[in-house]
């Protein structure tokens, strides 16, 4: 039995949740009341519970037929049929699947609940049998014969029988030691024995048809008997509990205690046939783990864990540790792999219609597959495209994955800051995971998937842990044969997948993790490689996301070039994709409200969709006074250009720097001083000029953070253009690193600069001869009308540079 404070066992399922079974009176029905019951029905099936007279049961209906036959039976009286089902498996039983003997019960009380089903509170009124069922949609009615219950007043055995139930009934409940006493001294002064007899059965730990044999029985004494039956039953199995507690609780230390007590449970649940379920799952882990690739340490640890499952309860925390521990051994795809294609012409056709130019790299790629092909077996190289946001950098990697017939996944590092995202947790602990490497491979089942690191160079990096040290193992081709995974326990191998990482800046690389890529510089698109993406890939793409797609929509390569130069600055495609898509929204409205059938971009069409233009370039084209120079930058976005303006002021020689540069820029500018004040006879300035003179350099915007050493030569030039009161001639820029001794060194992202300045219409460029080498590098095409002046010392930049008084 279960008299757990009177509130009993919470059975549920999609039909009827039964809540517990609570006592609300004693109350009789009087003769007058059972000659005025009903001959004719509304009645439900109840899935696992047999309800008897004088128990109140609250239920919860959720079948259609059921509240329907509640409704009728509320408009009625409040009387309504309850009989059991004989399979609680069976979700819409039919009158053959339902017993013939029930009781009547009176709705006591309704409640709507938040889910959206009513629970309604039942009282058992007397016992009936169907004669015929009158209907059977769209709820079941039946007439009914009522069976009254005369339980014996004068009868010694009877009453003999009844005090043996109540004794049961209370070693039982002390015996049971999460009921409390009260309940027994509660059963004890109940002086109906209808009401007891009716409410014991109720809350019997016995089977669906061993409850419903004692409804069904029409002799109360012999219900009374098969009751005291069923009672020493449950006293039995409350005393060998009793009896097993009591025997190993003196027999066992501290540290073994819960093994035990599993141990008992174990046995007990056995006895009960309630540890099929675990048995079961344990036979579903075994059944899946044949034809499993394992290593032997996989092998043995799966073993092991198998056997500690055998070993443990359900119920107990430790299960489901280990279950789960288990089941992603079981997920991960152990010498699972996917079949590469080698077909590098057919690659190379894939590389070409997702990306538009990147030679050098489909060049490498097409390099790693040859190998591969020619050789059989290669340990994967960690790639690293490193180059400005927007540039389709990570939208690479899926073009590998599809030209090499291999699985893609994408996890993106940035802002991660605990290398237990990676790594993983410890098993025991609250929550613990697999790190982001291992679930992905449970997920992508596969074990040479092209696996793309995005955003390495912003990982987050705190008291809490360095994930950049963990990346170290990870993604060395000599170690990630056997990456451990905290949570797995186990090593496994990464040797086999293709790991591409992607950076804007390898500045914020660790040394370490950097000298483990292969770096692969991705540089800025010129205007014309960005026509061509936007005619390849950018409107068909913003066109099919618009409804666009049966839109005629005609353009000239001059109107996206007017698109690009005057709505967009950056080195990748991103915003020019945004700037597309505000085009298709102007164009969807207009076809939406069947104003147009076909379209022709046109300067007009774009200013009404776009606004006017955002930028324009002769702000860089015009002659500037003395002391204004302009300069080229690299940023993570690509190329950008920037002024650098000097202005003298009567003083005692001072210099301010503003325009928010870094320790970098600042140096830069106290050597070019430094420089022009040692060599001020050689430019025929007088040296009094530097005392008696502030001087004032000023880099705009003034909001956006600038460092670097490319600045050098522009701030000496602005230097001796302010003393000299000589121009800066127009259409130039420059860039390069400057030395005391007046030398110009290289400096690096001379691509992206040249291709800033072709956008800004910038017509020369003077750099370090040594740069000369990646000028070479870049496509004529994209640099066609740029002049380069090379250079190696500062005489020859302010020679090219000033113009004559």
């Amino acid at each position: 039995m279960n008299f757990r404070e009177l509130i009993f066992n919470t059975n549920s399922d999609n039909d009827m949740e039964f809540m517990p079974i609570v006592p609300l009176g004693e109350v009789e029905m009087e003769e007058q009341e059972k000659i005025d019951l009903p001959k004719e029905i509304p009645v439900i099936a109840l899935r696992n519970t047999v309800l008897f007279p004088n128990v109140v049961l609250p239920i919860t209906v959720a079948r259609e037929k059921s509240v329907k036959a509640i409704a009728e039976a509320t408009k009625a009286g409040g009387l309504i049929g309850v009989l059991a089902q004989k399979d609680m498996s069976n979700e819409d039983p039919a009158v053959s699947d339902i017993h013939n003997i029930g009781t009547v019960a009176k709705i006591v009380k309704q409640i709507k609940m938040p889910d959206g089903n009513t629970t309604i509170f039942i009282m058992g009124r007397m016992r009936f049998e169907i004669e015929k069922y009158t209907q059977e949609d769209p709820y079941l009615k039946a007439g009914v014969n009522y069976l009254d219950d005369h339980f014996p007043k004068e009868d010694k055995e009877f009453d003999a029988m009844i005090a043996s139930v109540k004794d049961m009934a209370e070693r039982i409940i002390a015996l049971s030691p999460n009921i409390p006493v009260e309940t027994g001294m509660m059963l004890r002064n109940i002086e109906n024995y209808s009401f007891l007899v009716h409410f014991i059965a109720s809350n019997l730990e016995a089977k669906l048809p061993e409850k419903q044999a004692l409804l069904e029985q029409n002799d109360v004494k012999a219900r009374t008997h098969r009751l005291i039956e069923l009672l020493q039953t449950d006293l039995q199995m409350a005393e060998l509990k009793n009896e097993i507690t009591t025997k190993t609780r003196g027999e066992i230390d501290k540290q073994q205690r819960e093994y035990f007590l599993q141990q008992q449970l174990k046995s007990i649940n056995e006895e009960l046939g309630s540890g099929e379920g675990s048995d079961r799952e344990i036979k579903d882990l075994q059944k899946r783990a044949e034809g499993k690739k394992w290593t032997e340490t996989a092998k043995e640890a799966f073993r092991k864990g198998i056997g500690k499952l055998e070993r443990m309860h359900p119920s107990s925390p430790d299960f489901s540790i280990v279950y789960n521990h288990l089941d992603l051994m079981l997920d991960l795809p152990w010498g699972e792999f996917t079949e590469d294609k080698y077909d590098l012409k057919k690659a190379l056709k894939v590389l070409d219609a997702d990306h538009y130019s990147m030679e050098k790299i489909k060049e490498r790629i097409l390099e790693y597959l040859a190998v591969l092909k020619l050789k059989g077996d290669l340990k994967s190289p960690i790639l690293c495209f490193v180059g400005p946001p927007g540039i389709g950098k990570t939208s690479l990697g899926q073009s590998i994955a599809n030209a090499i017939n291999r699985k893609y996944i994408r996890l993106s590092l940035g802002g991660l800051h605990d290398e237990s995202e990676l790594r993983g947790h410890r098993k025991t602990y609250i929550g613990a995971m697999p790190g982001r490497i291992i679930q992905s491979l449970r997920k992508v089942k596969s074990s040479n998937p092209v696996f793309i690191l995005d955003e390495i160079d912003k990982i987050g990096k705190d008291f809490r842990g360095d994930p950049s040290s963990a990346l170290l193992e990870i993604l060395d081709p000599e170690q990630n044969n056997s990456f451990y995974d905290n949570y797995l326990e186990m090593e496994y191998d990464l040797s086999k997948v293709l790991f591409i990482a992607t950076a804007n800046s390898l500045n914020d690389i660790q040394p370490a993790l950097r000298d483990r890529l292969e770096i692969i510089q991705l540089s800025g698109y010129s205007v014309e490689e960005k026509v061509e993406i936007a005619k390849r890939h950018l409107i068909p793409k913003q066109k099919k996301a618009h409804g666009l797609e049966s839109l005629p929509i005609k353009y000239t390569p001059a109107i996206l070039n007017h698109i690009i130069k005057s709505y967009t600055r950056e080195s990748g495609v991103r915003e020019l994709d945004r700037q597309l898509a505000g085009l298709m929204r102007s164009l969807a409205k207009q076809v939406a409200m069947e104003e147009i059938s076909s379209a022709q971009l046109t300067t007009e069409l774009v200013e009404k969709a776009l606004g006017k233009p955002k930028y324009s370039n002769e702000l860089y084209q015009k002659a500037n006074p003395p002391g204004v120079v302009v300069g080229l930058a690299w940023t993570y976005v690509g190329g950008e250009i920037l002024f650098v303006e000097t202005s003298l002021s009567k003083g005692k020689g001072g210099l301010t720097l503003t325009g928010n540069l870094g320790n970098v820029m600042k140096e830069s500018a106290s050597t070019a001083l430094s420089y022009l004040k040692a060599h001020a006879a050689d430019y025929k300035i007088d040296t009094a000029r530097f005392e008696e003179n502030n001087i004032h350099i000023h880099v705009p915007e003034g909001a956006v953070p600038k460092d670097g050493p490319s600045a050098g030569i522009t701030m000496l030039t602005a230097l001796a253009s302010a003393f000299t009161g000589r121009r800066v001639k127009p259409f130039l820029a420059m860039t390069g690193e400057i030395t005391l001794r007046g030398q110009v060194l290289p400096v690096g992202g001379i691509k992206e600069k040249a291709l800033a300045a072709k956008r800004a219409g910038i017509k020369e460029i003077i750099m370090c001869v040594q740069n000369k080498k990646d000028v070479e590098d870049i496509n004529p095409d994209f640099i066609k009308g740029l002049k380069f002046t090379y250079v190696q010392d500062m005489n020859e930049v302010l020679e090219k540079a000033l113009l004559k008084r």
